[in-house]
């Protein structure tokens, strides 16, 4: 296989002793340099020139791809709005040279990889909890565990070392659905009133229970239910309804960019007592 071809399976970028252990020669890399077949960075990479931007800044800097521009690269989700700076983790010793980058310094969680790029899963999360508000950043967490099959059991035993990544350890939760579902969980986790996630009630799950009988559907950002799926859900929710829940829909663009109306709603439906048993003529509650 010529370089050309093996760098192109390789991301288009790779380290030269990879290159090496894989057969080509020193001489072979410097003609393939020359001659304009590939490029090289700095003195330990060589890379084609579709080589991702992300990927070159990294080798260019002698850092590695963290927080969230890790995230898009593994198709975790990522804040809306989030602006399109390259993340970088880097050495004590770096020198970032990607202009506008932000880089994360300090001492890594995993042992130092100088011919990978990426950096690890967890010092990835442990740079987004302390580069995100604490909502947005248990989010990223979930939805990472969720792409990359991390168990819960397995992040408890890794020694983060900030307060921020401990906190997001502590409001991780499986069994969400979304990370839309996460934003709303830990923006309520603080309010002191027992809500639940993926509860059975009359046959089909709903996001989110509050108390006893308020019930909250999160309808995510790809919601486009077709007309037999929509008409399953009213048909759920009239027959919530009818057992004595109250139930309210919230939308992505709600969540994300409203809170401060859902959070109004949401008060003054506890504050109405919808979260709990409603009652009989006789003061008594019906269920």
């Amino acid at each position: 296989m010529d370089l050309r071809s093996w760098l192109g399976s390789r991301n288009g970028i790779a380290h030269r002793d990879d290159a090496a252990d894989a057969g080509y020669t020193v001489s072979r890399i410097r003609s393939a340099i020359r001659s304009g077949a590939v490029r090289r960075i700095r003195s330990r990479w060589i890379a084609l020139e579709s080589a991702p931007i992300d990927l070159a800044g990294a080798a260019e800097s002698g850092g590695a791809v963290t927080c969230v521009s890790l995230a898009r690269r593994r198709g975790w989700w990522v804040p809306p709005d989030t602006d399109e700076r390259l993340h970088l983790r880097m050495p004590p010793n770096g020198v970032v040279r990607v202009s506008d980058a932000h880089a994360h310094w300090g001492r890594s969680l995993a042992p130092s990889r100088p011919r990978m790029l990426e950096t690890s899963v967890e010092d990835a999360l442990a740079d987004a909890a302390s580069c995100f508000p604490v909502d947005q950043a248990v989010a990223i967490w979930e939805s990472a565990v969720r792409t990359e099959s991390v168990s819960l059991d397995s992040l408890r035993t890794v020694r983060w070392r900030t307060p921020a990544a401990r906190r997001c350890l502590e409001l991780l939760r499986p069994g969400t659905d979304s990370s839309l579902e996460t934003v709303f969980h830990v923006r309520l986790s603080a309010w002191g009133v027992r809500l639940r996630f993926q509860v059975q009630l009359a046959g089909h799950p709903v996001d989110f229970l509050i108390g006893t009988h308020l019930v909250v559907q999160v309808d995510g950002w790809s919601f486009h239910s077709s007309s037999a799926d929509r008409s399953r859900d009213l048909a759920h929710d009239a027959e919530l309804r009818i057992r004595g829940y109250t139930v309210l829909r919230f939308s992505y663009a709600q969540i994300i960019y409203d809170w401060e109306h859902i959070e109004r709603t949401l008060v003054g439906a506890i504050s109405r007592g919808l979260h709990v048993a409603p009652l009989t003529s006789g003061g008594h509650p019906r269920f």
